[in-house]
């Protein structure tokens, strides 16, 4: 039982996903890419993700690998950091691991992208694969080949552009998730409905209870569009060079509002904000109605997501939106909403503006 997906790097194949409902595939995909008998794989996890999987994956992987290790850092996001990356160069270097050994990332997407920044600046690269285990990763972090740590705070300012050689997804993993991080997961998926496909955004509204209840088939076409949407847009602009930057509808004050909270509010969470923040700009740039504005936020909140938000300054979060990496010179790049289903880049909002939008979700 599964779909699969190709993504195609630069006109030619790169990887391809599946998406299934066990981990008793994941050797049979590994061997394929796989057949010598004397590579070495390291397993990279969190504490969180390890007590959960990592001997099963472990026991499927050592039916490929000579060797393989677990790895596990401490969870959460505030570990994204150097001092994290480095545990893990020592304990490869200590472990013998050349070019021709594999990375394995196990996890949501803290560990996909420290995994993929690992691999890409390790011996100046080595191979790695994906193994999903969240909503938010299986949706979006776990393809596009984006890689990077945070920095003192700021989201992934430290990384490369860095593909995967297969991506697997497992989707019982879901039912361990906790309510929160499916909703975090929540806000990358209704972002890929917003910018590219209104029909979809309204297929997830109306299979609101199936997605909840984890019903499989509902969760199966609902990442495997995701996913399509997402490897659509990452083939025509790996390195975000134009279309790619669609993706970061919502991340723009979200990221900001992340960094202010201290990494308290999760990922999804703050993706949300900004899209209602975004979504309110797209209604003061005459694209949208106030009835489809208030149709984004209904859906968002039905999803459980914050649409307002508390404890914080306008200016304070406009001011960390102007550290975030998708500054263009002096001016922040923004992704507003031509119609439900369309976006488009726009770099003339003023700071009042913008300020607009950051009270609207302030409830001012």
């Amino acid at each position: 039982m599964s779909k699969q997906l190709s993504v195609n790097y630069e006109g030619n194949f790169s990887y391809h996903i599946y998406i299934t409902d066990s981990f008793n595939e994941l050797a049979g995909k590994t061997s394929e890419l796989y057949d010598r008998s004397d590579k070495k794989v390291c397993i990279v996890t969190d504490s969180n993700v390890e007590p959960l999987y990592a001997k099963t994956v472990k026991k499927e992987l050592e039916k490929v690998f000579e060797k393989v290790f677990i790895y596990a850092f401490t969870a959460g996001e505030e570990h994204k950091n150097v001092e994290s990356i480095n545990g893990l160069y020592k304990f490869l270097i200590e472990q013998h691991f050349d070019r021709q050994d594999v990375l394995a990332a196990l996890g949501g997407g803290v560990v996909g992208d420290m995994t993929g920044y690992a691999a890409a600046t390790y011996l100046r690269g080595i191979d790695f694969i994906q193994i999903p285990t969240t909503l938010l990763s299986q949706t979006d972090s776990s393809i596009g080949g984006k890689t990077g740590i945070d920095f003192m705070h700021y989201k992934n300012m430290i990384g490369a552009f860095y593909m995967p050689k297969l991506v697997y997804m497992n989707l019982s993993t879901l039912k361990t998730l906790p309510k929160e991080q499916l909703v975090s997961g929540f806000g990358e998926i209704l972002k890929h409905g917003l910018i590219k496909d209104a029909a979809y955004f309204e297929w997830l509204t109306r299979n609101y209870d199936e997605i909840w209840n984890l019903d499989y088939k509902v969760l199966e076409e609902m990442i495997y569009r995701s996913c399509d949407i997402k490897r659509e847009v990452v083939e025509r602009d790996p390195k975000e060079k134009g279309e790619r930057a669609l993706l970061n509808f919502g991340h723009t004050l979200g990221h900001a509002i992340e960094k202010l909270s201290n990494f308290s509010l999760s990922h999804g969470v703050c993706v949300g904000l900004g899209v209602v923040a975004a979504s309110y700009l797209s209604k003061e740039q005459k694209n949208l109605s106030q009835e489809e504005l208030f149709q984004i936020e209904n859906t968002l909140a039905h999803f459980g997501l914050k649409t307002r938000i508390e404890g914080f300054t306008a200016e304070e979060i406009l001011e960390a939106s102007k550290s975030d990496k998708k500054m263009v010179g002096n001016r922040v790049k923004f992704i507003l909403l031509e119609q439900p289903g369309k976006a488009y880049i726009y770099k003339e909002l003023t700071d009042e503006e913008i300020l607009s939008g950051i009270r609207y979700v302030l409830g001012e």
